[in-house]
């Protein structure tokens, strides 16, 4: 079951419509998205794929990571897209690593940041330049269960029910405005492996969709609520 809020209250002076640059709709240029990964790149490849098939009108114009054995490092061999390695221990302060990366976006002129297993809190350099223009997908269904581990906090907890969430990320942890959840059953001999294998394909199809409606304008967000353009 996919959970979605689908209305706009137009004469709310508080709604914010996030829009780049060509027409709104899906028309113009496919809009410009940074990759950011720290893991094995399963929700990267699977979102590249939906560029390759023409379901997203975006494109990856850059991957950084964090890991330079990153997952995703593999994976996008042969996607000819830059990958930039940025790694906290190269430098001195956090300030100077979000620095770093913010010099690395620059050069590509994007208008988004997809995070994919990226496994840092993103800090407020880049929050502020692209305020509403961050995604993240989250293995749970917020706001219950946020941070590390979201499927053993969901089968530890006993819910019958856990999902994933697609989000605006703001400066806390998993806590920025919802734009899409879905849901899979939790079973009661099911460990953190097994619900997590249940749940990749539900996170595979649920970013894509948020992706979609993000690279085609259709998303306006009213406080924490987000709603979709017809």
């Amino acid at each position: 079951m996919m959970l979605k809020e689908a209305s706009i209250s137009a004469s709310n002076g508080n709604l914010h419509c996030v829009e780049h640059r060509g027409n709104s709709n899906g028309e113009g240029r496919k809009k410009r998205l940074a990759l950011f990964a720290s893991g094995r790149g399963s929700n990267g490849e699977a979102l590249y794929k939906a560029m390759q098939d023409g379901i997203i009108n975006g494109e990856f114009v850059i991957i950084i990571t964090d890991h330079g054995d990153a997952g995703i490092v593999e994976r996008s061999k042969g996607w000819n897209i830059p990958i930039v390695v940025i790694e906290r221990s190269d430098f001195q302060s956090k300030a100077d690593f979000e620095l770093a990366q913010l010099q690395a976006l620059a050069p590509y002129d994007v208008d988004g940041i997809v995070l994919a297993g990226y496994m840092r809190i993103v800090g407020a350099p880049l929050i502020e330049a692209y305020e509403h223009k961050i995604l993240n997908i989250h293995p749970a269904l917020l706001p219950s269960f946020p941070g590390l581990h979201g499927h053993q906090q969901a089968i530890d907890a006993g819910v019958k029910i856990t999902g994933c969430t697609v989000h605006f990320v703001d400066a806390g942890m998993d806590t920025g405005p919802i734009i899409m959840q879905n849901t899979v059953p939790v079973f009661a001999d099911d460990t953190e492996d097994t619900l997590s294998e249940r749940l990749l394909p539900v996170e595979h199809a649920t970013y894509r969709e948020a992706l979609a409606l993000f690279c085609n304008d259709a998303l306006c967000i009213d406080g924490r609520i987000v709603s979709y353009k017809e």
